[in-house]
């Protein structure tokens, strides 16, 4: 019998967010990687993806590429380390890169493999992530010569990273910085390098109002398709759903309590000082889920009468002054953002299920 805390995937939504901004990006020639990752490549999205038009199947996780079954090119997304390169080229097609040593080894590995691997050269435009710094051009063309000398690899195209640490936005100078160091690259290297690979989700805003550069033939989207929303402005995108994920939690108490704490204070379990608020006597209840299930900061519950309090590593508190019609053995629903998602999905303890 299914059990709750439950993850509840609607694939038709789903898939009609994939098609919807693969069809977009392909009516201005851009190519899409529609990235599993947020759901550790679960089958049903692994399905939606292949039914979706997108060029390409990423992941972060050489794992999840393995047991994703797709006929599309896959595309590693985090950079290798160099021990793992015969995992990597045996996982993906593409991968994403950035070091000349993680890049020998890789050369070795499609060798050994008698595969040809393709390698899309990072460049950090500023968000100090991953990449080779724009400013320094001599160890980026070195880096790409250093791919352009091994017979197994092919320096398929460069790309960046944008808002995921630095919190910096796409624009059209960074990406234009992007494009200049790449036609620099093709015309001292006499190499076509086909993709210039402008970012995640947060590129998508650019592309829908039209105002994409010129020569930026590439995105990787996760978030957006997920979520139905533009990261970092968290703007909903039209014509897309944003719930295309529910968490549904069980009730195992409700009971009036006083709604601040007796007794001394001081941290909680989690080193944390907590900053209570008396509000007097309240209806508070307790879900059978915590933070060792979900990142309980991104959880929204979908009736808005309900609060929610806080949470240990196994119980979510709720104020339940504004629904009293609740009771022990229902079940609370919730929306959840990009983070909540991620750790719903990773949680051996949030049961998955697909509906249509």
């Amino acid at each position: 019998m299914e059990r709750n805390p439950k993850l509840i995937i609607h694939n038709a939504k789903l898939l009609h967010n994939m098609r919807t901004l693969v069809s977009a990006a392909h009516a201005q020639g851009v190519q899409i990687a529609l990235v599993s990752k947020v759901t550790c490549a679960h089958p049903a999205v692994i399905d939606c993806i292949n039914q979706s038009g997108a060029d390409m199947l990423a992941d972060s996780r050489t794992e999840n590429l393995n047991k994703a079954v797709s006929d599309l090119p896959k595309l590693l997304l985090r950079i290798g380390m160099p021990q793992d390169a015969e995992m990597i080229v045996s996982a993906s097609d593409i991968s994403l890169e950035s070091e000349i040593d993680t890049i020998l080894a890789l050369e070795t590995a499609a060798q050994n493999q008698g595969r040809k691997h393709r390698v899309i050269l990072m460049i950090d435009l500023g968000d100090l992530r991953e990449g080779i710094f724009f400013k320094d051009w001599e160890q980026i063309l070195e880096t790409a010569m250093t791919v352009k000398n091994c017979p197994h690899l092919e320096l398929y195209g460069t790309g960046t990273n944008l808002t995921c640490y630095g919190s910096v936005m796409p624009d059209r100078d960074n990406l234009g910085m992007l494009i200049s160091i790449t036609e620099r690259l093709r015309r001292e290297l006499s190499l076509p390098i086909p993709i210039i690979s402008g970012g995640n989700s947060t590129s998508l805003q650019l592309l829908l109002d039209g105002t994409l550069p010129k020569g930026i033939n590439h995105l990787r989207l996760g978030e957006s398709v997920m979520c139905g929303m533009i990261p970092g402005t968290y703007t909903p995108i039209e014509g897309c759903y944003q719930d295309v994920f529910r968490l549904d939690a069980t009730l195992v108490e409700c009971k009036e309590k006083p709604s601040y704490p007796i007794g001394t204070l001081s941290r909680n379990a989690f080193g944390e000082t907590v900053e209570y608020i008396d509000k007097g006597m309240m209806l508070r209840a307790i879900a059978a889920i915590g933070r060792q299930d979900v990142r309980v900061d991104g959880l929204t519950p979908l009736d808005p009468r309900i609060g929610i309090i806080g949470a240990s590593s196994d119980h979510l508190l709720l104020d339940l002054t504004q629904a009293p019609e609740y009771r022990v053995g229902d079940t609370v629903s919730f929306g959840l953002d990009y983070g909540a998602l991620l750790s719903a999905c990773t949680s051996a303890y949030v049961n998955k299920e697909v509906v249509d």
